[in-house]
């Protein structure tokens, strides 16, 4: 679950610089991969369950053979105000690319595909994953390429059996580019796009989207970090910039700042994320770990896994290694744990104005 609360840093405080960094880093990377990862295994964590069969939900990003047929975008674009030198600049596109497994056995003719398979007591089953990918450019505006070739990875199992992961190209472009909007500040544009070769749709064909999703950036999301200059929160931006702010035009995607606050509406690093958020978000420290909802409760998450049946439990540690950690991680949760999900009070602020409210009624 996310937490919208944070503790500001106060303004001339004394704690040391490179501890202050690098759990700000840690925070940011906790966040992120919360929300890379929102929607990736859909409740309740088995393969045959109706939901999955719509995975692939948020930030997807497709070829131009199959967005416009699907309804899906083949661009994502962010724009953002920053104060800074483009030096102290980069810019990290992160998404999701599909992975095909096959279990294969030792037939009479050699390795055969089979949907699933128990070898030594533990099943596995014919499904997807995914893999990460990150694109990285730094320095300022230009341009960086997205380039991911085809492949396969074999992983063996007993008795002569084995996992095959495979997994299409992918190509694509990152751009950055910049324009001034005030002294000192300039909007700061972003845009991914898909340029994956892949076959057109069939009109009206079942699992389309699903198919597509194999050539697609899956979760995609961007982060933007500077060393040395500031981001504007878009959200509540100071006087001066709102009008600016309120310029800033996103397509499947919004961005906020995380990491530290400040409390002045800046901050070095921004989460541009298909998840809604607001600025500053972190993951309860509560929070037993990913459950692929990070955004929700994670004590309905739990009870709910807990209550799977052996058959449902069984089927959900054969369906992906993920959902595999998911069950050990609640299983292995005490009572103070699971307590402790129940809700939390960060801190008390004193409402102003209420008396004098009152007293006019």
């Amino acid at each position: 679950m996310t937490d919208t609360t944070t503790d500001p840093l106060p303004p001339g405080g004394t704690e040391d610089a490179a501890q202050v960094r690098a759990e700000v880093e840690v925070e940011v990377e906790k966040i992120v991969r919360t929300c890379l990862y929102e929607g990736y295994l859909l409740w309740p964590y088995r393969r045959s369950a109706l939901k999955n069969t719509k995975r692939w939900t948020f930030g997807g990003v497709f070829p131009p053979a199959c967005a416009a047929p699907l309804g899906e975008p083949g661009t994502m674009t962010t724009q953002v105000l920053y104060e800074g030198d483009d030096r102290d600049l980069t810019v990290r596109v992160r998404f999701l690319h599909v992975v095909d497994r096959t279990v294969l056995r030792d037939g009479p003719g050699g390795p055969e595909p089979v949907a699933e398979l128990t070898v030594d007591g533990r099943t596995y089953v014919s499904w997807q994953e995914a893999t990460e990918r990150e694109t990285v450019l730094a320095g300022g505006p230009g341009t960086a390429a997205i380039d991911v070739p085809a492949g396969t990875a074999t992983e063996p199992l007993p008795g002569g059996a084995c996992l095959v992961r495979s997994w299409q190209p992918l190509t694509g472009t990152v751009e950055v580019t910049a324009e001034p909007v005030a002294d000192g500040v300039r909007r700061l544009t972003v845009r991914i796009a898909n340029t994956t070769p892949c076959p057109a749709p069939s009109p009206g064909a079942l699992g389309a989207r699903e198919e597509a999703a194999a050539h697609a950036f899956v979760s995609t999301h961007t982060v933007l970090h500077s060393s040395g200059g500031r981001f504007v929160s878009l959200l509540a931006p100071p006087r001066p910039l709102a009008e600016a702010a309120a310029g800033c035009r996103q397509q499947g995607t919004w961005p906020v700042l995380v990491g530290r606050d400040t409390g002045d509406g800046r901050a070095t690093t921004v989460l541009s994320s298909p998840v809604t958020l607001y600025d500053f978000p972190r993951v309860a420290p509560e929070s037993p770990g990913d459950l692929f909802d990070g955004t929700e409760i994670d004590q309905l998450l739990v009870l709910s896994v807990l209550s799977l049946t052996e058959e449902e439990q069984a089927e959900a540690r054969a369906t992906d290694p993920r959902a595999r950690e998911i069950l050990d991680r609640c299983a292995a949760l005490s009572g103070d744990g699971l307590m402790a999900l129940h809700g939390t009070i960060r801190e008390f602020r004193e409402l102003r104005g209420l008396a004098g409210a009152g007293e006019a009624r």
